[in-house]
């Protein structure tokens, strides 16, 4: 299945407790790298939401945000250090002693010593959480592959019209290439009378070997037959239901451009060279789409 590798997907999971938030965005990238975003107290739970995107997308930069609100609980706890505040009152009386001081200990001036009351982040079950989590992701990632896949279907759809294309011009080329002997042949005879002046009666013999040895050096046919194997070959990749094919792809285009050049530098034909241009901007475009396959 042809999959884009744009796309943004957004996953829920609420209770009575708290909302997970998950929202990813994909671009085109050659590997696969994702970068995650979510508050540090959670980040016991990164790798492994991690490994349940890796289930669904192969390739792309990947940006995912994940944000958790408690409803039913606090976010914090407060503690208390009785101990440590007894013994802050203990000194501060010993020093109005010493000193003579009347200034009562109030509550206000204990509650401002270092480390009497601190903040903690509450303790939560990490188990719990992680599934929670992982139930949002994985509805992050089911709606972002939708969006890829709508997306990818339109890409192959484009890709085989394109290929339609490249196979009509070869089938032209193909035509066109057993001529290139006979007009040749003609050509050099031609030229021959030309130079010679029709004095001298030239071999017939000699200019259809001539002809041969341009024929040979000017065949295509390996050519030909290669492109529509490669045709074929990206076809067949379209189809394929499982796996990342972009790669496949984009490797498949490099050898077809290979072949419109070899097709281009061996002809030596005006109506051949303009059918392999055309061929060669098709083949671009194709190049240019399969950057967007997964």
């Amino acid at each position: 299945m042809v999959r884009s590798m744009t796309g943004f997907g957004r996953g829920i999971y609420s209770d009575e407790a708290r909302t997970i938030t998950v929202e990813i965005r994909a671009v085109n990238h050659r590997y696969c790298d994702i970068f995650m975003k979510m508050p540090r107290r959670y980040s016991f739970a990164e790798e492994k939401l991690k490994a349940v995107i890796k289930q669904h997308i192969l390739r792309g930069k990947i940006e995912v945000s994940v944000s958790v609100e408690n409803i039913g609980a606090a976010e914090t706890d407060i503690r208390l250090n009785k101990e440590l505040a007894r013994k802050y009152y203990d000194a501060l009386t010993e020093l109005k002693d010493e000193f003579g001081i009347d200034d009562p200990i109030g509550l206000s001036m204990l509650t401002r010593m270092p480390d009497v009351i601190t903040t903690a982040a509450a303790e939560e079950d990490e188990e719990e959480l992680l599934g929670q989590m992982t139930a949002a992701m994985s509805d992050a990632c089911l709606d972002i592959c939708r969006m890829r896949e709508i997306e990818g279907e339109k890409l192959a759809q484009d890709i085989l019209m394109r290929a339609d294309i490249i196979e009509e011009t070869v089938a032209e080329i193909s035509k066109r290439a057993p001529m290139l002997e006979k007009e040749f042949a003609l050509k050099l005879k031609d030229r021959l009378e030309e130079l010679l002046e029709n004095k001298v009666e030239v071999p017939e013999d000699r200019i259809l070997l001539e002809a041969a040895v341009f024929a040979d050096k000017a065949n295509i046919t390996e050519e030909i037959v290669r492109l529509g194997s490669h045709i074929h070959q990206l076809r067949a990749f379209m189809t394929e239901e499982e796996g990342s094919i972009g790669k496949k792809i984009d490797f498949l285009v490099q050898e077809m451009n290979r072949e419109a050049n070899t097709i281009g530098s061996k002809s030596n034909d005006k109506e051949i060279t303009s059918l392999m241009l055309k061929l060669k901007a098709e083949i671009e475009k194709i190049r240019e789409q399969v950057q967007n396959i997964e």
